[in-house]
C-alpha cells in the first residue's frame, strides 16, 4: 500500500486550523506615494485599507530617491545580474553598497545576502565550521533565522533567559575556558519591542573571551548616528565583532548583510554555501538600497518622526485602556493571549474598519502570548493613529477582550 502522503499533508494543515494558527496572506497592493494606504483584493473585488504591520518602518520603499535609483539601474543594466557573486553577479552597485554598509557601522568590510534570514543562517552555520568546538550563547528570544543557522552548523548551543545577564554569565562561567565562544543576540526584539543589553553583553564577552554577534535587523536605519543602529546609539558598535542587518525594513527594499573585520568577511565570503551558491541581488535592488542608505545617513527627519508617531500611538493606546505591552522601541505589541481571538480581532479590523494588521501566533511567540503588532511610521498621519485606536477600541469591546496588559 502506498504511503498516504496527501493525508499527512491535510492532517498537518488541519491541526494548524484547529489551533487558529493557519496563516492567511492578505493580497494587498500598496499605493506608491500614498503608502500606508493600499488596496486589499478579496473575492474578486478590492477595498481600501491602511497598512499597520509593515516592516517598511520609514516608508523608504516609496522614497523618490530610491525609486529613481532603481529605475536608472534597470534601464542601464537590465533586470538581473546573471549569476552568483562569483559568476558575473558582482556589479558596481554591489561593491559600492558593501563599502557604504561597512562605513555605516565603522567596520572593515560588509557582505551582501539575499535576505536577513540568509545572512544569519549562512554566517552562523559557517562560523561553526571555521571554529571547531564553538559554543554559541543565544538569547531565548532570538529570531528563527539565528536558530536555524546554529542548527545548520551543528553547533553546541547554550540558551540564556531573555536579557538575563546573570543567567548568561553563569553559562559562560560553566563553559570550557579554552573553547571558542560567541554570544548571539538582537538589538531590538521585534515581538517584544524591547532592546537587547548590548553594553552588558559586550562586558561579559570581553571577560570570558567571546565574540559578539548582534542582529540589528530592527535597529539599523532607525537608531543611532546616521542610522547605524542601537549599538551605535549606545556607543557600543566598536565592541561588536559581527553586526547583521537587513535592507528590507528601515531601508525599504530587500536583502541582508553582515559587517565585520576583513578577515571574518573574507571567511564567510569564501566558505558560506548560502552566499557562494545563491544568485546575487538584482542591480536595481542594490542601487535602490544604496540610495536609501546614503539618504538615511544624512537625514534624521524620518527617524525623529517615527519616534514621535510611536510615542503618540503608545499614549493613545494607554488612554483607551488597551493592553499595549511595555515597549521602549518603535514597535507596539498589543496583547491578546489567544490564537483564535487574535485572528478574529485581525479579521474584524480588516473587514469592518479597513485596518490591516496580522495576528502574531505560535511559533513566532509562545502559546498564550498571541498579540497584534503595530508599526507606526513617519507616513502614518496623526489622524490615522487616532482612527486606529478608535477602531481597535470598538473591536476590543465587541470581542469582550481583557484590557489588562
Amino acid at each position: 500500500m502506498a504511503f498516504p502522503y496527501l493525508n499527512r499533508f491535510k492532517d498537518a494543515l488541519a491541526g494548524l486550523r484547529r489551533e487558529g494558527r493557519y496563516r492567511v496572506f492578505a493580497d494587498i497592493v500598496r499605493a506608491r506615494g500614498d503608502y500606508p494606504n493600499a488596496d486589499f483584493h478579496t473575492q474578486g473585488a478590492k477595498r481600501p485599507v491602511v497598512v499597520w504591520c509593515s516592516n517598511d518602518y520609514l516608508g523608504m520603499g516609496q522614497h523618490p530617491k530610491v525609486l529613481a535609483a532603481m529605475h536608472e539601474a534597470i534601464d542601464t543594466t537590465g533586470a538581473g545580474t546573471g549569476g552568483t557573486r562569483n559568476i558575473s553577479g558582482t556589479t558596481h552597485y554591489h561593491v559600492e553598497l558593501e563599502a557604504e554598509l561597512a562605513d555605516l557601522h565603522g567596520k572593515d568590510g560588509a557582505l551582501l545576502f539575499t535576505s536577513g534570514f540568509v545572512s544569519n543562517d549562512a554566517t552562523l552555520a559557517t562560523l561553526a565550521k571555521i571554529l571547531p568546538g564553538l559554543i554559541v550563547f543565544s538569547d531565548v528570544f532570538n529570531h528563527a533565522s539565528m536558530i536555524e543557522g546554529m542548527r545548520n552548523g551543528n553547533v553546541e548551543k547554550r540558551i540564556f533567559q531573555h536579557n538575563d545577564m546573570a543567567d548568561l554569565e553563569r553559562l559562560l562561567a560553566e563553559a570550557d575556558p579554552d573553547a571558542p565562544k560567541l554570544i548571539a543576540f538582537e538589538s531590538v526584539y521585534s515581538m517584544e519591542g524591547d532592546f537587547g543589553k548590548i553594553e552588558a553583553i559586550c562586558d561579559l564577552a570581553e571577560k570570558y573571551g567571546a565574540l559578539t554577534y548582534l542582529d540589528e535587523v530592527h535597529g539599523v536605519g532607525l537608531y543611532g548616528p546616521r542610522g547605524a543602529g542601537v549599538a551605535a546609539r549606545d556607543n557600543q558598535m566598536h565592541r561588536v565583532d559581527i553586526v547583521e542587518g537587513t535592507l528590507a525594513k528601515a531601508f525599504g527594499v530587500m536583502g541582508g548583510y553582515i559587517a565585520a573585520s576583513n578577515e571574518l568577511i573574507d571567511c564567510i565570503r569564501s566558505f558560506a554555501p548560502g552566499f557562494i551558491f545563491t544568485t546575487s541581488l538584482a542591480p536595481a535592488i542594490a542601487a535602490g538600497v544604496l540610495a536609501s542608505v546614503r539618504h538615511l545617513k544624512e537625514s534624521d527627519v524620518e527617524r525623529e518622526t517615527l519616534q514621535a508617531r510611536a510615542a503618540l500611538l503608545k499614549k493613545l493606546f494607554i488612554q483607551a485602556g488597551l493592553p499595549v505591552m511595555d515597549s521602549p522601541s518603535h514597535i507596539m505589541p498589543v496583547f491578546v493571549g489567544d490564537a483564535t481571538l487574535c485572528k478574529a480581532v485581525s479579521d474584524s479590523l480588516l473587514y469592518d474598519h479597513g485596518i490591516y494588521v496580522q495576528p502574531v501566533n505560535y511559533p513566532t511567540v509562545p502559546r498564550g502570548a498571541e498579540r497584534l503588532r503595530f508599526t507606526p511610521s513617519p507616513v502614518h498621519s496623526e489622524d490615522m493613529l487616532r482612527d486606529l485606536v478608535r477602531a481597535l477600541d470598538q473591536v476590543w469591546t465587541a470581542h469582550r477582550l481583557s484590557r489588562a496588559a
